[in-house]
């Protein structure tokens, strides 16, 4: 068994999820983590700045992550619905 396949079964064994669900719940957590705590702190800089070409920039960047939840989101219910998190 090589490495990557030794590490991927143990999370599965310690998780006792799929590894499909546990890279959506990982991204979903990181997408999560930067806008709630970090996005906002980069746009006031830049606001402070008086640079509105990097707060437009910040904006749209946060709106693709809050796409990206939605995408995760989605997904997450999917595995959900299919059992995937009650193994």
């Amino acid at each position: 068994m090589t490495e990557s396949s030794s590490s991927s079964s143990t999370k599965h064994e310690i998780t006792r999820l799929e590894n499909t669900t546990f890279d959506i719940l990982i991204a979903l957590g990181k997408e999560a983590q930067f806008l709630y705590s970090t996005i906002d702190t980069y746009t006031s800089d830049a606001q402070k700045a008086n640079r509105s070409d990097l707060v437009n920039m910040w904006n749209t960047i946060k709106q693709d992550r809050q796409r990206h939840m939605q995408m995760l989101r989605e997904a997450l219910e999917k595995e959900a619905k299919e059992e995937k998190l009650s193994k």
